[in-house]
């Protein structure tokens, strides 16, 4: 690499470390790699052209190479003082110092790429060959310096299917407590990590709950059960941030067993986006009116008619059918409630009719000025007539025509004017 060949070129030690080491050596591609060094904050900004001062104060550079990636240079370093979430640290330490205040064996491995040799003072790379996430020396010690790591001892052990080493897994029930300390931010960006990274989330969720992390962090989940837990495992990991979907379906699926304004709150909470609550608060709301009846209708063997199904893309609501009916699917495959072939068939049908048919007040053929213009009253009573219409819009789609519909409001009108008069 050519970074730590300028460094090692300096005169100063160079290595690879974190998680691309260890990526790398499990066979995963991983392109953020990151060096520790013996070199200062300043020493590195004069040795490279290109620099970000990303965390100074922590010993971090930022160093850009020539293909335009930064990778991050820090110095050796080692806790002096940690609050259980921020660390004060000291420079001019050794490599093997350095290492000893990371949070895992299997992130404590450095790799020097000009020497080409590993160096593992803590045994990560037998770790990883059992499968095992341990801590770094003494576990209680290690998450009592960062609660953080509490939630990424599961992660990573739910990421890769290992197990957690018994010492380690008890530091993380005994630090559960604590975790109130961290900021819903990092609570927020350690949940949406799980859901990116980890192909069978249910793992690491059953492992949050086990702990006691719900019970602190998200009280509402508390009592999450397994097959609730499971029913995200049905559902493809986010991956791409071109597939935002894919991470609103997940945790939908995670707060199915709330109602949608208990899921808005939670997620509100997180400090999620508005975008985020909105979505997932409205699916989950979806499948708690939708879900029931919908279930029971297809595992009665009938099919719902076109009108039944009008009325659903109505309430679910055009562009959110999709993902209602990929988290009915989940849903359904956990409980081994509808065949596939079924929900598949009934997917298409729905989605063709959502895209087909007027099932919204702006697909009518007639507006709110047109109801005016045929005597309508501003006010309640228009909105109220643009619903009637689209009631019967929805029982017979050939209703809406210009003519039909203006038709309908003519003679509401007049026998409005009839009453009227007879008073």
């Amino acid at each position: 690499m050519e970074l730590a060949a300028t460094l090692q070129k300096a005169g100063f030690e160079a290595w690879c470390v974190g998680g691309a080491v260890r990526d790398a050596l499990l066979g995963h591609a991983h392109l953020d790699w990151d060096l520790a060094t013996s070199a200062t904050p300043r020493e590195v900004q004069r040795l490279f052209r290109r620099t970000v001062p990303v965390g100074i104060e922590f010993g971090t550079v930022g160093v850009i190479d020539r293909e335009g990636r930064m990778h991050e240079v820090t110095t050796f370093r080692r806790d002096v003082h940690t609050d259980g979430r921020h660390a004060v640290v000291e420079f001019g330490v050794s490599l093997d110092d350095d290492l000893a205040r990371r949070d895992f064996t299997i992130n404590a491995i450095a790799w020097d790429p000009i020497a080409e040799r590993l160096h593992d003072p803590f045994g990560g790379r037998e770790d990883l060959a059992r499968g095992v996430v341990r801590a770094v020396g003494v576990a209680s010690e290690r998450l009592t310096e960062d609660r953080l790591r509490a939630l990424r001892a599961i992660r990573f052990a739910s990421r890769f299917d290992f197990t957690l080493d018994p010492a380690t897994w008890q530091a993380v029930v005994e630090s559960a407590p604590h975790l109130g300390r961290l900021s819903p931010e990092r609570v927020k960006q350690e949940l949406e990590k799980t859901m990116e990274q980890v192909e069978r989330p249910s793992l690491a969720l059953q492992r949050w709950r086990d702990a006691g992390a719900f019970a602190v962090l998200i009280p509402a989940l508390a009592t999450l059960t397994d097959e609730q837990a499971e029913v995200v495992d049905q559902l493809p990991r986010p991956g791409l941030p071109t597939r935002p979907l894919r991470k609103a379906l997940r945790l939908a699926a995670l707060f199915a067993g709330l109602d949608g304004k208990r899921t808005e709150q939670a997620l509100r909470a997180l400090r999620f986006s508005n975008v985020d609550i909105s979505t997932v608060g409205s699916l989950v709301d979806r499948w708690h009116r939708e879900g029931a009846a919908l279930t029971a209708t297809i595992r009665s063997g009938a099919s719902p008619d076109d009108t039944t199904l009008r009325r659903l893309a109505a309430r679910v609501g055009r562009l959110r059918v999709a993902a209602f009916m990929r988290l009915a699917a989940a849903h359904w495959a956990v409980r081994g409630q509808v065949p596939a072939v079924a929900w598949r068939a009934l997917h298409r049908r729905l989605l063709r009719i959502a895209f087909r048919d007027a099932i919204e007040v702006g697909d009518l053929a007639i507006d709110g000025d047109d109801l005016r213009r045929l005597g309508v009253q501003p006010g309640p009573l228009l909105g109220q007539s643009l619903h009637e219409l689209l009631e019967a819009v929805l029982r017979d789609p050939s209703c809406n025509t210009v003519a039909h519909l203006s038709a309908m409001v003519r003679a509401r009108v007049d026998a409005g004017s009839a009453q009227g008069q007879s008073r």
